[in-house]
């Protein structure tokens, strides 16, 4: 039985969105009627992305930005809105993880990890905000990590831009919810994705993309009354 289509006339832009964990979202959102926008930084691994979805939503464009780049994140605020209209749901996927013992790390480790996983989302939800606060209503929803409360050895950086995004997402969550706008977090555990390595862990106890995807449709679909703020994502095993 085919899924109500309850996102249709919603624009959906979504970070990061041409291979797992962001393109399990984009068909998530797909099935349920939303025009996306889909970013990330390789086109020809993004059109293959935008292909396999075919015609399960609404319109679909595809928008090649760096996301370590200022100029860049703001065309794809202005571009998205140009191509599809006002963004009514954000998703800030993109994330990059390196892992190395602080001293083995250095300042541009520090700066392009930080870059990516959290100023990035700084920068994006302040380009949609201000269209989202005049028709008070949206969703912002940021990809965050367990690794955003749990330390481990090499994931200094990394764990500092996870905890850093949700402390963000939870002040912008009080910022904008007086205007009808719900901000929410995901913290995945591991995710059989190739976004990191996986040595000696077993991938068939992971999470799967397809599991944050669906807690992103759970989300969205809200009683309008209620918003889910931060949501924790495990293995049902340890891998």
């Amino acid at each position: 039985m085919s899924e109500k289509k309850v996102l249709t006339g919603k624009v959906a832009l979504v970070t990061g969105a041409s291979r797992g964990i962001g393109l399990a979202i984009a068909h998530r959102l797909a099935n349920l009627g939303a025009d996306l926008a889909l970013c990330a930084r390789d086109r020809k691994r993004l059109e293959r992305a935008a292909s396999a979805l075919g015609q399960r939503g609404g319109r679909i464009h595809t928008l090649i930005a760096d996301l370590t780049n200022a100029a860049d994140i703001r065309a794809l605020a202005q571009q998205t809105e140009q191509l599809l209209g006002p963004v009514d749901i954000l998703v800030n996927n993109a994330g990059l993880g390196r892992f190395m013992p602080i001293q083995d790390s250095t300042e541009t480790d520090w700066d392009t990890i930080l870059d990516t996983n959290l100023k990035a989302v700084f920068l994006l939800t302040q380009a949609v905000a201000p269209g989202m606060i005049s028709r008070r209503t949206g969703h912002i929803i940021n990809i965050a990590s367990l690794a955003g409360k749990n330390a481990f050895a090499g994931g200094s950086i990394y764990c500092a831009s996870k905890w850093g995004l949700l402390g963000l997402s939870a002040c912008a969550a009080e910022d904008l919810r007086p205007y009808g706008i719900r901000v929410s977090a995901i913290c995945p555990g591991t995710v059989a994705t190739d976004f990191s390595p996986h040595s000696n862990k077993d991938t068939g106890k992971m999470l799967k993309p397809e599991d944050i995807a669906h807690v992103v449709g759970m989300i969205l679909t809200e009683a309008p009354q209620s918003f889910i703020s931060e949501v924790s994502l495990r293995p049902t095993q340890k891998p």
